[in-house]
């Protein structure tokens, strides 16, 4: 008796109607799937990419705070209505503002800044995203090193916050 090739799908018999079953060989499949998971993800991408948070998540050490953060870490993003471009400039300014503190790296909607501490020169990481869909800057002040930071980066954000807060009402 010879020999009759079978998909992983005909194994057993009855299992996929005559008519469908040259369709489901594994090469087809895979190719189906392949299709199924390109779409899914181009319209997750199209859904979420404004409702996800792109900013890094804090460690669990108390030495960080940000505005994805849902527990112990959170605090409020800055609010704007208006033009986003005078949020976003008001933003770095007051940024700007604080005594050593520079920013490193900057792009059309998001910055990344150092602050360095007076005493024992200790670099921590600030940064901003503008997601002007939802009328925020996204915030996020984390330590570089050691475990608790006293609460110098909700402070940092908070002195932050006030400032950016009287520019925009003087807008």
């Amino acid at each position: 008796m010879g020999s009759t090739r079978r998909t992983f799908l005909q194994t057993k018999p009855g299992f996929v109607p005559g008519y469908f079953q040259k369709w489901w060989s594994v090469p087809h499949c895979f190719t189906m799937l392949t299709a199924a998971a390109v779409m899914m993800s181009s319209a997750w991408t199209a859904t979420f990419t404004d409702k996800m948070p792109m900013l890094p998540t804090c460690p669990a050490s108390p030495n960080c705070v940000s505005s994805d953060s849902i527990d112990d870490h959170a605090i409020a993003a800055f609010q704007f209505v208006g033009p986003a471009e005078n949020a976003w400039r008001a933003a770095k300014e007051a940024l700007l503002s604080l005594p050593r503190t520079k920013i490193v790296t900057e792009s059309e909607h998001a910055l990344r800044a150092e602050s360095t501490s007076a005493i024992f020169r200790f670099v921590d990481d600030v940064e901003f995203e503008l997601r002007p869909k939802q009328g925020i800057i996204a915030v996020r002040s984390a330590s570089r090193v050691g475990y608790s930071d006293l609460g110098a980066n909700r402070r940092r954000i908070e002195s932050i916050r006030a400032v950016y807060d009287r520019l925009m009402a003087r807008k």
